[in-house]
């Protein structure tokens, strides 16, 4: 009987001792809301600037497609233009 409860005495001083040796420091719990904070922090700021380059895409893209929209009118106005112009010649339309 007394071994069993040196046994077990010896054990939960083994678990006290090794919980007390792993338990963090006092305050290791405010430096790590800080640094989780800062973390946070940082990935939102990362985040802004991402938006911020997804909006300048976006404008870009879509200014690219007004002039390709405008190159594609004068293409357009260009080709009647030829069209006239041969048809007024007494040409064949060039491409057929």
């Amino acid at each position: 009987m007394q071994r069993l409860a040196l046994t077990f005495a010896s054990c939960c001083v083994l678990v006290s001792t090794t919980l007390w040796a792993g338990a963090p420091p006092a305050g290791a719990g405010q430096q790590s809301a800080a640094r989780l904070s800062q973390r946070v922090a940082q990935h939102q700021a990362e985040i802004e600037r991402l938006q911020k380059d997804v909006g300048q895409q976006e404008s870009a893209s879509q200014a690219a497609a007004q002039r390709l929209q405008q190159q594609d009118h004068t293409i357009a106005q260009l080709r009647e233009q030829l069209k006239a112009a041969q048809e007024a010649a007494g040409k064949p339309p060039a491409g057929h």
